[in-house]
């Protein structure tokens, strides 16, 4: 146990000094199978730890590759800026966290990675909070609360890929639990824009400001601007809707009514439909969203196009590659003795209420992690079966499951040393020290707020 300790608190501090995750994980792991009482290392590395990293990289690519080319286009075109100055335009530059939220959540509920969206929509956040003169230290927890909470677990049908996770492992898909994910989106987004309002209120009553420092400050007085070249808005928003109408209508309507008995052959693993129909979906409406965003934009892309793809190719092999190996850094603890211990005390946390310790479960590895995406599929690897199971006996439904998992996948993830928040402290320039407070409160304690309510309701009305 003092092995895996050791490991985690050395992956939490490393990661958070900037080091690599795929130096840390492989190292940090077989440092931990070492400790723990003469675990084979090359064994646990080439057989373990790269076996679940390929696993994960062969289940999931797809959906990080399709993501980044949308993404990628979606940026190019002109399309993810029309669509957020769209919303400054109709929220008023007055509002501007609630600004800001709203365009964020739209590009990241229409599949636009949460990392291209940070740096299409800080230019415009820098913008309208230094016309505004809102200290600028809010704006990455505005950033936050838009792309990496409601988008990310809670509505129904988002394509991101903690929304994805859960589906093989429970025979869901991206709908799963409508209402009660309604209900938190709803909690977090009226919370975080709540709290943000209260403190940049407090901020401008002390006579804070934007600071005179920056270089957006020059742009104080220009009001946002459409180039030329960018589409109309109707075409802008037009393949978002294709990414969540289709994904809809496939993963309810249409794979349900098909005949796949085929997959019962060994040579397509003997499943069933309900092990990948959440997965199709959200990759044929990724395809789908791609070809209408490039037949849309055909001109603008003139001369570009492949140069625009190869961006968003190579830009998806970093996060998934980051995400597998956390996943086979947890596949390694999970087959240390020690880990028994743990996956029991965490099961043993009240197993007649699953839902309680499949949160507690994913919380604690994704906030050890610091990713949701790696810590949720850490957890479900080792413990997905063992909550069904108990899901079973305490009657409770498998889209229960999937959606508190995928939100409590959004909770702890976003500690100090998670990998998004670092970024987007890096694109906007500032510190932890800084800003980190405010996106604890709109990433972390909000949505598990959320979470727990999601939990208290789906235990007395069951699964909506």
């Amino acid at each position: 146990m003092l092995g895996i300790l050791i490991s985690l608190i050395l992956l939490m501090y490393l990661a958070y000094r900037g080091i690599s995750v795929l130096i840390l994980a492989p190292v940090l792991s077989l440092l931990a199978a070492g400790l723990s009482g003469g675990a084979p290392i090359l064994a646990t590395y080439t057989q373990v730890f790269m076996e679940a990293l390929g696993g994960y990289v062969i289940k999931f690519f797809p959906l990080f590759l399709l993501g980044a080319i949308f993404g990628k286009l979606m940026e190019v075109s002109g399309s993810a800026r029309v669509i957020a100055e769209w919303i400054v335009e109709k929220v008023g530059q007055k509002q501007a966290a609630l600004a800001v939220v709203l365009a964020c959540g739209v590009l990241t509920y229409g599949g636009v990675s949460l990392f291209v969206v940070a740096f299409a929509v800080y230019p415009i956040a820098a913008a309208l909070f230094a016309r505004a003169d809102y200290p600028k230290k809010f704006i990455p927890a505005t950033i936050a609360l838009g792309s990496f909470t409601f988008t990310m677990t809670a509505l129904p049908g988002t394509p991101a890929i903690q929304n994805a996770i859960p589906a093989p492992y429970f025979g869901t898909d991206a709908f799963a639990a409508p209402i009660l994910g309604l209900l938190a989106a709803v909690i977090m987004f009226t919370g975080g824009v709540a709290w943000l309002n209260m403190r940049i209120g407090r901020a401008r009553a002390a006579g804070l400001g934007y600071g005179e420092e920056d270089q957006y400050s020059a742009i104080a007085a220009l009001p946002p601007t459409v180039e030329d070249n960018d589409p109309p808005f109707w075409a802008a928003i037009l393949p978002i809707f294709v990414v969540i109408g289709l994904n809809l209508i496939l993963s309810r309507f249409v794979y349900p009514a098909m005949d796949f008995s085929y997959l019962a052959e060994e040579i397509y693993g003997g499943i069933v439909i309900d092990d990948v129909r959440g997965l199709w979906a959200i990759i044929t409406a990724l395809t789908a969203s791609i070809l209408v965003l490039i037949g849309l934009n055909w001109k603008r892309f003139s001369g570009t196009l492949n140069t625009t793809i190869t961006q968003g190719v190579n830009g998806s092999f970093l996060p998934i590659f980051n995400t597998a190996s956390e996943v086979g850094y947890g596949t390694v603890i999970a087959s240390l003795p020690a880990f028994a211990l743990i996956k029991n005390g965490v099961t043993g946390i009240m197993p007649e209420v699953p839902l309680v310790s499949l949160a507690i479960a994913v919380n604690a590895l994704a906030g050890i992690t610091g990713s949701a995406s790696g810590g949720m599929s850490i957890a479900l690897e080792a413990l997905g079966s063992t909550y069904l199971e108990l899901a079973e006996l305490a009657n409770v439904s498998p889209e229960l499951l999937h959606r508190v998992a995928a939100l409590s996948s959004g909770g702890f993830d976003c500690l100090p040393h998670n990998g998004a928040v670092i970024t987007l402290l890096a694109i906007t320039s500032l510190t932890h020290k800084k800003s980190y407070v405010d996106i604890f409160v709109v990433a972390v304690a909000v949505p598990v707020v959320a979470l727990i309510t999601v939990i208290v309701l789906g235990s007395l009305f069951g699964s909506v």
